[in-house]
């Protein structure tokens, strides 16, 4: 796997925040190959070649670890991420009161 500085540069150069979902790293990837696509750019093809190889190398360094990386599944974990829905019900349950239901 790469060095935490060539992930960051990768992250980086495709454009990311600092934490990203898979189908947020293919649309940023998507975006940039559409842009640079040496058809798209044939006034600078040079150019236009260079970024389209960055930018797969900047992909595959994401991707590489992401299928590396370990997901938590304790509930603390999960439950930063579930939806207000859930949230609502765990905090406040099905209280009459308090339930949004």
């Amino acid at each position: 796997m790469a060095s935490f500085e060539k992930i960051e540069e990768a992250r980086k150069f495709l454009g990311l925040f600092d934490s990203a979902s898979i189908p947020e790293v293919e649309k940023k990837y998507k975006e940039l190959l559409n842009k640079w696509h040496p058809d798209k750019n044939l006034d600078n093809q040079d150019k236009a070649n260079e970024m389209t190889i960055k930018i797969i190398e900047a992909h595959k360094i994401i991707m590489e670890y992401f299928m590396n990386y370990k997901i938590p599944f304790t509930k603390e974990d999960v439950m930063k991420y579930c939806s207000l829905d859930e949230w609502w019900l765990n905090k406040f349950g099905a209280d009459p009161l308090w339930s949004n239901k």
